[in-house]
């Protein structure tokens, strides 16, 4: 059979990325092919808990230094969820490369292995706590670890009250959790808390609109993709990072391979 011209240079173009799919750290992607002005897709990343528990939440804490080297050393710029969102309803300009670092639940080793990490490397992060474990349970956020973090430049933010998921509640119950949780972050640091991130990544039109009204800005999900200018303020797309069974190779496959993906239509922007 033969091939029309537009056949032969689609087949050409599948066998030349290929193997920069395939490929592993040593085959880097050029990165202004993560981030060109045709691609203005901005990563927020997602962790949960920077420890050594060898479970799919806990990223361990080598791993979680290699991430943030690996960033360092490549350039990419650290921005904080206020910069995100001026970018997106204001249009102001974000550097070259820019990653948000985000943490969900509130968990102490947040403090204790990913403060010092990030730290070292001269980077923030935003913490979405669940306020009704900050200072209560073990193993979660005191306020005066949030108070010294938000101090050093870090973003304390609303992960609810109880971490219920908000599609199984009453609108009464959704409105304490998102209410109530903001009343008490801006209380305890003496903030005004804009931004939000659903428990269990559940949500729909209706819980957005209760975000808007009790004067959240923006709430983040936990789906898988960047955001853009196309984004919802309310359903902000993450990219989170795991514990595998290579857990930098995953790292560097996400943060390289999925702006590109995304250009080319394989995936949502």
């Amino acid at each position: 059979m033969k091939f029309s011209v537009c056949k032969k240079i689609l087949l050409l173009f599948f066998l030349c990325l290929l193997p920069l799919c395939l490929a592993g750290p040593r085959l880097a992607l050029p990165h202004t092919l993560a981030h060109t002005p045709d691609n203005p897709g901005i990563i927020v990343l997602n962790y949960h808990k920077i420890d050594n528990m060898n479970i799919s939440l806990s990223v361990t804490p080598s791993d979680f230094d290699r991430q943030m080297k690996y960033l360092k050393d490549n350039h990419y710029n650290i921005i904080t969820p206020d910069m995100l969102y001026n970018h997106l309803t204001k249009g102001t300009a974000l550097p070259a490369k820019p990653v948000l670092i985000t943490f969900d639940d509130g968990y102490e080793d947040n403090y204790k292995n990913a403060y010092p990490i990030l730290k070292k490397y001269g980077f923030t992060a935003t913490i979405f706590v669940v306020t009704g474990l900050v200072g209560k349970y073990p193993n979660y956020l005191t306020w005066a670890q949030c108070r010294e973090l938000k101090k050093e430049g870090f973003f304390i933010e609303s992960h609810t009250v109880s971490h219920k998921s908000l599609t199984e509640l009453t609108s009464e119950q959704i409105k304490a959790e998102v209410v109530q949780s903001k009343k008490t972050l801006d209380e305890k640091l003496h903030q005004n808390t804009y931004y939000f991130a659903y428990p269990t990544g559940t949500y729909n039109l209706y819980i957005a609109q209760i975000l808007k009204d009790a004067g959240y800005r923006g709430a983040f999900t936990i789906k898988y993709g960047t955001v853009d200018n196309s984004s919802n303020l309310f359903a902000l797309e993450r990219v989170p990072v795991f514990h595998t069974g290579n857990t930098f190779h995953s790292f560097y496959q996400r943060l390289l391979y999925l702006p590109v993906f995304e250009k080319l239509g394989w995936v949502k922007g």
